[in-house]
């Protein structure tokens, strides 16, 4: 399996920048409530300087979300959303442990964090304009076509793993207690991402290498 984005994607994005992070050896069963916490406050401690909405890394997905034709404050891109519930509920729900922790990471760096579970996608992943006929499953069960135009995660068997980018992710890909390898990918489109997602992707690298038993992460 690979990732990639689309060569359009890059020539009508030149401004993004993506990490990725592969590990194996998943289980429901790592302790990440330590290292959750702490990212959290880090969040916690931005958003006491400024709303969410003020954060560079938010603006910028803010205007990458109208340059598709959305309206940023309908559709936020899933790091917004992470920082918008926290600030109103004080925690964000307890899911599987990696989830837990790529979101407390998403929060601390406002940046998008999708994790796949590689087994359930198929030949490749990427990120692509949708021509419409591909399939995208809610975490409700029901199935959705994504429209014509519209940045999706697609894979070898026309199946979307994510919608409006870095908006909505599918239920079908979605890490569960059977999870055991996974990809996860951060997007961002400020102008320090370049310096930010390599600092992003080697926390990820060394929490995840901390947690439960032995596993191996690589970045690319």
């Amino acid at each position: 399996m690979y990732f990639q984005h689309a060569p359009d994607i890059w020539r009508d994005y030149p401004e993004l920048t993506c990490g990725t992070l592969f590990a194996s050896g998943i289980t429901n069963e790592a302790r990440v409530e330590e290292s959750v916490s702490r990212y959290a406050a880090v969040a916690q401690a931005r958003l006491a300087e400024q709303s969410e909405g003020q954060f560079p890394e938010i603006q910028a997905w803010r205007r990458t979300f109208a340059r598709m034709g959305l309206k940023p404050t309908q559709y936020r891109c899933a790091a917004e959303s992470l920082l918008r519930r926290f600030k109103r509920e004080g925690e964000l729900p307890r899911l599987h442990p990696l989830v837990n922790l790529c979101n407390a990471v998403s929060m601390a760096y406002a940046t998008p964090i999708a994790v796949f579970d590689v087994d359930r996608i198929t030949d490749f992943l990427e990120v692509r304009y949708a021509s419409g006929a591909e399939e995208y499953l809610t975490f409700a069960g029901d199935t959705e076509h994504p429209d014509a135009g519209e940045v999706i995660f697609a894979d070898g068997a026309s199946r979307a793993h994510a919608r409006r980018w870095t908006n909505r992710q599918s239920g079908h890909s979605a890490v569960t207690d059977a999870t055991r390898d996974v990809l996860i990918v951060a997007e961002a489109m400020h102008e320090k991402a370049g310096d930010d997602m390599p600092k992003l992707i080697a926390t990820l690298a060394d929490e995840i290498s901390q947690i439960g038993p032995p596993r191996c992460a690589r970045a690319r």
